[in-house]
């Protein structure tokens, strides 16, 4: 098969070309295992925190990705959940223990074992993956593949943001950045939050533009601050301006959400303006975000074909990953990009 490969940890702004183009096996399906056969597969910000050293690969040579949507293909021995035939996707989530405290709990993303696709086992920038079966989800008829991808990170992830930001109807709601998952969780808000009106903070005037059309009542750069006071702020930035930023325009008691795996370091600096008077005093909280359960994933699929939402999509065949991956560290984004896969 052919997969796009990181070889060794690099930044990108010095090698556009982090990966190459391989002939693979096609992995031998296990024991209560599926293969797909990849149709489509998201590019995550993610993947530039791995490229980068900041999230690394257990091992390398890596094959990255993890929105992935393809057509069942095998089966191992007990596998049952899907058919031959059947669409099936794969996020992040890709393995836990089942019975540690936090899997009990039903907050298996933080298992101490959890693994991720494309980052601990192989991902989708290839023709063919295998996965435990329990890993793997039933994808609504309503999507095509590529407006299917996004969904299994940029909005499952959005969704689970949403959820922790703890927001009531007529509340207000900030957004920094406005990419992949951040537009995604604009869509979501205006159909269960009808009455709520939300704020974007982006660096480019394109992001600013994007955000408008898609419903957001006020956009702004990253430094400015709202006409309002919020009541949540869901940070979908790899920087820190962001954070300190959206904490000055959070109210008193306000949440802010960082839905981030990693932030990159050139801005850390800006941690040196936290001021406790402006920023953090009157009871304002802040809330990370760590992965992502199947039960987010599953039910996030279920919410958005109800709606429907559907991702605005970028394509790129695999072979041109590199340069979907170099513009979305340059910051050329207008909702998700998706590998389309042969």
């Amino acid at each position: 098969m052919q997969a796009a490969i990181l070889d060794n940890l690099t930044s990108i702004k010095e090698n556009k070309q982090p990966l190459k183009m391989v002939e693979l096996p096609v992995p031998e399906v296990q024991a209560g295992e599926i293969l797909l056969k990849i149709s489509a597969c998201g590019v995550c910000h993610t993947e530039l925190d791995e490229i980068e050293g900041r999230t690394p690969p257990a091992k390398l040579p890596c094959i990255l990705g993890h929105q992935i949507i393809g057509t069942v293909v095998g089966l191992g021995d007990g596998a049952t959940k899907f058919a031959t035939g059947d669409r099936a996707g794969i996020g992040w989530i890709n393995h836990t223990c089942g019975h540690c405290e936090y899997c009990l709990a039903g907050k298996e993303n933080l298992c101490p074992d959890f693994q991720a696709t494309g980052r601990d086992v192989p991902g989708g920038y290839a023709q063919f993956v295998a996965i435990a079966e329990n890993f793997a989800f039933a994808i609504p008829k309503i999507f095509t593949d590529t407006q299917a991808a996004p969904l299994l990170c940029a909005g499952a992830i959005g969704y689970r943001s949403l959820r922790l930001a703890n927001l009531k109807n007529g509340q207000s709601l900030g957004l920094t950045g406005f990419g992949a998952s951040a537009h995604l969780i604009l869509k979501l808000v205006r159909h269960c939050y009808p009455q709520t009106e939300v704020f974007v903070f982006a660096r480019r005037e394109n992001e600013r533009r994007f955000a408008r059309e898609t419903g957001a009542v006020w956009a702004g750069d990253i430094g400015e601050e709202s006409p309002q006071k919020l009541h949540a702020v869901i940070d979908t930035t790899p920087a820190w301006k962001p954070v300190v930023e959206a904490l000055k325009n959070l109210a008193p008691a306000g949440r802010l959400v960082i839905n981030a795996i990693r932030k990159e370091d050139t801005d850390k600096n800006y941690l040196l303006q936290l001021d406790y008077t402006k920023h953090i005093w009157l009871e304002k909280e802040i809330k990370s975000v760590a992965n992502v359960t199947r039960q987010d994933i599953e039910e996030f699929l279920i919410l958005a074909a109800q709606i429907p939402i559907r991702p605005a999509v970028e394509e790129y065949p695999l072979e041109e990953a590199n340069r979907a991956l170099t513009e979305l560290k340059e910051g050329r984004i207008q909702g998700a990009k998706v590998l389309k896969i042969s």
